[in-house]
């Protein structure tokens, strides 16, 4: 039996922008810094999946937002969690980045295959590369805090993210 924590979703525990807000703003300047050069998009749909891998309820909410604000389509929002089976949905550039994104997320099954990566470098120049390698680890650790603090979904709309302090 699992205990269910009746204070999940009510109220988050802390919001680090107000009590580490140098960590917070070093956390959006990386963000942007990663998101350089890595197609709009394209920074969505990893940032839904690593926040789907992480059960981030707040990094979803935002995400699907900004992806749908974007014009990003429904049957593809929804498919994302078994991309794997719905392959004319994604490119193979999206899937490469796909595979990569849940390699990087869950270490816990070892390292980032080689295959995985290769997969990847097929589809991305060195730079992009590096930006979509900093662009999973940026939304890993935005997961871990807003699930930490327990930031709470809902409240947020496209263009809201100077807003949205977690």
């Amino acid at each position: 039996m699992t205990i269910k924590d009746t204070t999940l979703g009510q109220a988050p525990r802390m919001r680090l922008a107000d009590h580490a807000p140098e960590v917070y703003k070093a956390m959006v300047r990386l963000d942007a810094a990663a998101s350089n050069g890595v197609d709009p998009v394209l920074a969505e749909l990893v940032k839904i999946r690593a926040s789907q891998i992480n059960h981030c309820a707040f990094c979803l909410d935002m995400h699907t937002k900004d992806a749908r604000a974007m014009g990003e389509r429904e049957d593809r929002l929804y498919l994302l969690s078994a991309w794997e089976e719905a392959p004319g949905h994604y490119t193979e550039k999206e899937r490469a980045a796909l595979a990569l994104t849940e390699a990087v997320t869950v270490l816990t099954d070892g390292f980032v295959p080689d295959a995985v990566y290769a997969r990847a470098a097929e589809h991305f120049d060195a730079t992009e590369l590096a930006h979509l390698i900093a662009l999973i680890l940026t939304i890993n650790a935005w997961n871990r805090i807003a699930v930490t603090t327990r930031s709470v979904p809902g409240s947020y709309q496209p263009g809201d993210r100077k807003k949205a302090a977690v």
